[in-house]
């Protein structure tokens, strides 16, 4: 049963809550639209620019959507903190017909256009009603018609309706993880969200990209045991943490060897999402039989 987010009107946010209803006809049709997922902390935003970047390099027109209140997906892109779509429409009263694109949209390396959603402050909201004004807007400026791919970098829990909202616009749901309990505990948790909104929604999990982890003998073991597959997999490497604190993607950084087998890495990810594979087919645990399949030695 899809729930409808009451109160159509956003209010100020001096007065309660910033919340819409979503509108199922507003769809994403013009690009492959993928929403990354996984538990907060676990390098979504990293994985995120990073493919963003090897799409590009395909010769893709890139678009990457933050869904986040912190606002910090893109700022490896864009080598700052990009004004947010709510800032942006606060400042005209929520009269979007008075935006200009430069008012929210930036462009970061290598041409990847960049957007963050942002979200009402903590307690006051749903951050899915910026995420449907978001896509509103793109539409309203055309900006969907020149993209070829569209990433979606989504807040770590999925449990608000809210930000689930991207699994309204995406054809595959990536998730990030990695090799240990509370990591794969948070994958299945999103496996039963995306399993819901398949059921009224056209999005599709992808696949697992394993992250920040040694070995994957564990999200393997749980892949198996649900149906799931791993795309790909990012060791945990200094050259990920310097990125980050250079302000950079990966792709931007001094070459080495090391380096270069992670963004060959990006590559052959961006390449399989862009030819497409089937869906996995996947069947959450419930939490118990999860904690009692998650025995580590």
């Amino acid at each position: 049963m899809n729930i409808a987010i009451r109160n159509p009107v956003p209010l100020r946010r001096e007065e309660g809550s910033v919340q819409v209803a979503l509108d199922p006809t507003d769809k994403i049709e013009t690009a492959k639209v993928f929403a990354v997922y996984g538990k907060g902390g676990i390098g979504k935003s990293t994985t995120s620019s990073n493919l963003s970047v090897a799409f590009s390099r395909l010769g893709k027109r890139v678009l990457q959507i933050g869904c986040d209140p912190k606002h910090d997906s893109t700022f490896t892109l864009t080598k700052r903190l990009a004004p947010t779509v709510i800032d942006a429409l606060e400042s005209v009263n929520f009269h979007s017909e008075e935006l200009r694109p430069e008012d929210y949209v930036v462009e970061g390396y290598n041409g990847v256009m960049c957007v963050e959603a942002g979200g009402p402050p903590a307690g006051t909201g749903c951050g899915g009603y910026v995420v449907g004004q978001t896509v509103k807007l793109l539409k309203e400026h055309h900006l969907l018609e020149d993209t070829d791919v569209v990433v979606f970098d989504v807040l770590g829990d999925v449990v608000c309706g809210g930000f689930a909202s991207p699994l309204q616009h995406a054809d595959r749901a990536l998730i990030v993880t990695a090799n240990d309990f509370d990591s794969i505990f948070a994958m299945n948790r999103i496996v039963a969200a995306i399993h819901a909104k398949s059921k009224n929604y056209g999005v599709r999990l992808g696949g697992v990209i394993a992250n920040r982890s040694a070995k994957t003998d564990e999200i393997d073991r749980f892949n198996e045991a649900v149906g799931l597959r791993r795309l790909a997999h990012f060791p945990d490497l200094d050259v990920v943490r310097r990125s980050r604190l250079k302000k950079s993607t990966l792709f931007e950084m001094e070459d080495s060897p090391e380096l270069r087998a992670v963004t060959d890495e990006y590559m052959r990810l961006a390449e399989t999402l862009w030819a497409g594979e089937d869906p996995c087919e996947a069947v959450p645990m419930k939490d118990r039989d999860l904690f009692e399949f998650l025995g580590f030695d």
